[in-house]
């Protein structure tokens, strides 16, 4: 985007600054993290336990803060945004409900997780054990393509705003941006994208309250909800929304609005259920509260676009006619709003280049967080699934870290290139969004059914990603020639065109794996040794034996309990060391490397599914069918007091989201923290004494 186009507020410098200054701040912040745990805890980044899994000890705030501020990309702020600022009101409402529920409906995965297979690091090992190696690498491709899609909606949305709003180089920040990642998430592990993901979510929350005072409250332009709403009557008349009701920004009758919603369900889908950062956080998650956390972050999570999207996506709206717009007199083009600038546009508006240099420093914190989990989430599959599966199955834990960082590093160049590629052929953030459930969609619902239900049988779990993903094919290209007459970019992202694959991907996937089940209810079995070892590690049921140190109870020093203690960590049976596995002299990682984590308690993960299932009915109940439908229905056009009441609710519905992801972290880590700080200080005092 060029400086002509009257985006560009800010200086290349400032662009650069951002990206590496503060990327390299965070390298920096978890060095000196990461040393801290080492020292100071039992659970050591250079093991590969504690580096991919984060010891299965992390407690349910912290999980929660990670799943927002993961899921947070920049496609939630600009997207929703952009939701907003094309189809009115009912985007923030469709965004928020469409993609929480796949949060919410993860809540079941985290719980048979811990209840079936709770010594898994990730999906596609419970795939290997159940159904052999076909199998695996059919979701390990649907695995990686996930992750190499969610990662460019990541760093190519935010490398174009960056672009648009500074001037930097697009392909600079399509490289700097994941490698720049990549230089804290090699020093940390997955603990240390939990640390950057509650740092993150600190200042994302700061930046929209920022931005939310700003148009309710503060500023000279709008400064009030009854402006806001007198702008947005404005806005209707002199550009109309073509296809809502009566061309208003306050309808919720938008068909165009109700497709798009569609495709970011199917996404959503696809994304979360066959994303691996996911997984790994509800395997890290302690086994009692996993499913606590996966509630607790899809209801924090609501509140960030339906709160965001109300006040800068329409706000771009509002804003359009007033003279600190900065396209004023023209609102933005298809291109500017394609690639998500309404937002930062709405920010110029509002604090200028402040507003500018805010939304930038908002955007990195998005993007670099999701990055992360995305970076090591690929390095796990590259380690466990191909390297220690296929090469080197007796590899040493150190031998795995080498190569854990050797994957992150991998993943961060060949992401980068695509995002150069995909921006050379002028893709954009929304296209990719719009057909992401096209190309994965049809691995999505399998891929649960291979957890959630019993009776999958192995040839429904190998063929059906693949008929799923030529039905979604041929429905989106036919449709698009169709419709549009001939396929280009422009009419491939076409909402409604995309749509037609979407559900024909996700749908069939699901249909066909149900279909085949009951054809052929054959399931994979294995006489090899290593395959039957494997599955029984994973599922947790080998005999008990001794530990690395010679007991058969766990090492007391910080590590997990007995199994009766349910607010430290898993209950562990050990077992006879592993052959090949050399003890690395930390007790504690020796004694997880070596041992079977047992499956969570039948009774607690009955009640625990229940509470999930029950969530799930009453959220879709409300927030997707009851509510949006009845308004979509009425073809109500807001009152200025219905409008009042709407900004008030997104604004403290984002203010109890920070209280989940800020507040409930920090209240429930205080004990390890008192104990770190108190190891820091009582170092100091020895050197003072000596």
């Amino acid at each position: 985007m060029s400086s002509s186009d009257g985006i560009q507020v800010l200086t290349p410098g400032v662009g650069y600054g951002i990206v590496v200054g503060i990327g390299f701040f965070f390298a920096l912040l978890m060095l000196g993290f990461t040393h801290l745990q080492n020292k100071y805890t039992s659970y050591s980044t250079h093991q590969a336990e504690e580096f991919n899994t984060a010891s299965r000890n992390v407690k349910p705030g912290l999980i929660a803060a990670g799943i927002v501020s993961s899921w947070t990309w920049s496609a939630t702020l600009l997207t929703s945004s952009t939701f907003a600022y094309t189809y009115g009101i009912c985007g923030p409402m469709w965004y928020g409900a469409m993609g929480s529920f796949q949060i919410l409906l993860f809540a079941l995965i985290a719980i048979k997780i811990k209840s079936n297979a709770p010594d898994t690091q990730k999906s596609t090992e419970i795939i290997l054990a159940r159904h052999g190696r076909v199998a695996h690498a059919t979701y390990l491709f649907n695995g990686l393509a996930t992750n190499m899609l969610v990662g460019a909606c990541l760093v190519l949305g935010g490398s174009q705003v960056v672009a648009a709003l500074s001037g930097m180089n697009v392909y600079a920040a399509c490289f700097l941006i994941p490698l720049v990642v990549a230089a804290y998430v090699i020093v940390g592990g997955l603990r240390s994208t939990f640390i950057a993901d509650y740092t993150h979510t600190v200042i994302l929350f700061i930046a929209i309250f920022v931005f939310g005072f700003q148009m309710y409250a503060t500023n000279a332009v709008v400064g009030s909800i009854d402006k806001f709403y007198d702008l947005l009557m404005d806005a209707s008349a002199y550009m109309p929304i073509a296809g809502n009701y009566q061309g208003s920004y306050l309808t919720f009758k938008s068909v165009d609005g109700l497709i798009f919603a569609i495709d970011l369900l199917v996404a959503g889908f696809s994304t979360v259920w066959l994303d691996q950062a996911y997984w790994q956080r509800a395997i890290a998650s302690q086994p009692e509260t996993s499913i606590r956390a996966y509630l607790l972050g899809g209801i924090a999570w609501y509140g960030i676009p339906f709160g965001f999207a109300t006040a800068m996506g329409l706000g771009c709206a509002a804003l359009t006619n007033t003279p600190t717009f900065p396209t004023y007199p023209n609102p933005l083009s298809a291109a500017q709003n394609g690639a998500g600038l309404s937002s930062p546009a709405a920010a110029i508006a509002l604090l200028g280049k402040g507003g500018a240099g805010l939304m930038l420093l908002l955007l990195f914190m998005a993007v670099t967080s999701s990055t992360s989990a995305e970076l090591i989430a690929v390095s796990s599959l590259l380690t466990f699934d191909i390297y220690k599966t296929y090469l080197r199955p007796n590899a040493t834990s150190q031998q795995l870290v080498r190569i854990s960082h050797f994957g992150i590093v991998l993943y961060a160049v060949v992401l980068a290139s695509f995002c150069s590629i995909l921006n050379a052929v002028n893709i954009n953030l929304t296209w990719l969004l719009t057909v992401l459930g096209v190309i994965v969609g049809g691995a999505s619902v399998p891929v649960g059914l291979i957890l959630l239900w019993d009776r999958m049988s192995t040839i429904s779990a190998i063929a059906s990603p693949w008929i799923g993903l030529a039905f979604g094919l041929i429905a989106w290209l036919v449709t698009t020639a169709k419709r549009s007459g001939y396929i280009d970019v422009t009419t491939t992202g076409d909402a409604t065109n995309a749509v037609a694959g979407n559900i024909a991907s996700c749908a069939g996937g699901a249909i066909i794996a149900t279909i085949l089940t009951l054809i052929f209810p054959a399931k994979h079995q294995s006489d090899d040794p290593v395959h039957i070892a494997r599955s029984n590690k994973i599922n947790g049921t080998a005999s008990p034996n001794k530990s690395p140190s010679g007991s058969n109870t766990p090492p007391s020093s910080d590590g997990p309990p007995a199994s009766g203690d349910a607010e430290k960590g898993p209950a562990v049976v050990s077992s006879a060391d592993p052959e090949g596995y050399v003890p690395t002299g930390n007790e504690m990682v020796d004694y997880l490397e070596t041992s079977h984590i047992q499956p969570l308690d039948p009774v607690l993960a009955k009640k625990g599914e229940r509470l999930a299932l029950a969530a799930n009915g009453i959220y879709a109940a409300i927030a997707i069918i009851l509510v949006p439908f009845t308004l979509f229905g009425t073809q109500y056009i807001y009152s200025r007091s219905f409008f009042r009441g709407w900004c008030v609710v997104s604004f403290i519905w984002v203010w109890c989201s920070m209280c989940i992801c800020v507040v409930y972290p920090v209240v429930e880590s205080w004990g390890a923290l008192v104990k770190i700080g108190k190891g820091v200080l009582g170092l100091r005092q020895g050197k003072t004494k000596s």
